[in-house]
């Protein structure tokens, strides 16, 4: 809940010269922004050609209804949103977000031709209580088994791993603790669907990135990207981020 919409050009032009100028083959820059911003930035987007990619922060799993305060997959496809945000901790841990709550907005967004990340991860006590692999195995159980998100994964389906404990704290997982986890994650799809779609799918790693851990992260053969917090909020950090791909 960061920057109003009289923000948005602002922060965009200022980033576009940074992409267009360093472009990169095989990688992508996206922001999930503020939903009354969307607009604003699909528009500025597409007609300064700025080579990224906007999503949204959380989907209602419903097309339609009395579900108020919520936003449906047709009300962002309506203003050229195709990219959505799904069970990120904040919501888990604020908002009741479940693992069958995060099963329906996926499923529900896929089936409508949306591109999702889910976010898993731990907080401090269940790690500090041997129960990490448990928990992500449970966050991603529904996700596995159902056909439609199980088809999906490695296509317009995708993982960010957040360390609960790592998230605005300023407290990075290790870099052996990262790649444990993602490679569980990696793991679990591999043996639940298939080692070509557990490849393809990218598992990002969100957890306070930052320009100065970035770096190190990436050297993990399993961390496909970052999902950052606060640090996407400055364009300094972008820029350095960016530049480290």
């Amino acid at each position: 809940m960061n920057q109003l919409q009289k923000e948005t050009i602002p922060f965009l032009e200022t980033l576009a010269p940074i992409l267009k100028s360093a472009p990169k083959a095989n990688s992508q820059m996206r922001l999930y922004i503020p939903a009354l911003s969307l607009e604003t930035a699909v528009k500025k987007v597409k007609a300064d050609l700025i080579p990224l990619q906007v999503g949204c922060q959380n989907v209602h799993h419903e097309k339609s209804g009395a579900f108020t305060g919520e936003i449906s997959v047709p009300m962002l496809k309506e203003i050229g949103v195709d990219q959505v945000l799904v069970g990120h901790s904040e919501r888990r841990q604020y908002f009741g977000e479940t693992n069958t709550t995060v099963l329906k907005r996926t499923v529900s967004a896929l089936e409508q031709g949306m591109e999702v990340l889910v976010c898993v991860g731990e907080t401090l006590d269940e790690r500090n209580q041997g129960k990490m692999k448990s928990i992500l195995e449970a966050q991603l159980e529904l996700l596995v088994q159902n056909e439609i998100s199980k088809n999906a994964f490695g296509k317009n389906l995708h993982i960010a791993y957040e360390p609960v404990w790592a998230i605005g704290t300023g407290v990075t997982a290790t870099l052996a603790q990262a790649a444990e986890a993602h490679a569980f994650i990696r793991g679990i799809l591999s043996s639940k669907i298939s080692a070509s779609c557990a490849n393809a799918t990218r598992i990002v790693y969100g957890g306070s990135v930052t320009p100065a851990n970035f770096k190190e992260l990436l050297t993990c053969e399993d961390i496909d990207g970052g999902l950052v917090g606060g640090a996407s909020l400055k364009i300094e950090s972008w820029t350095q981020l960016w530049t480290l791909i």
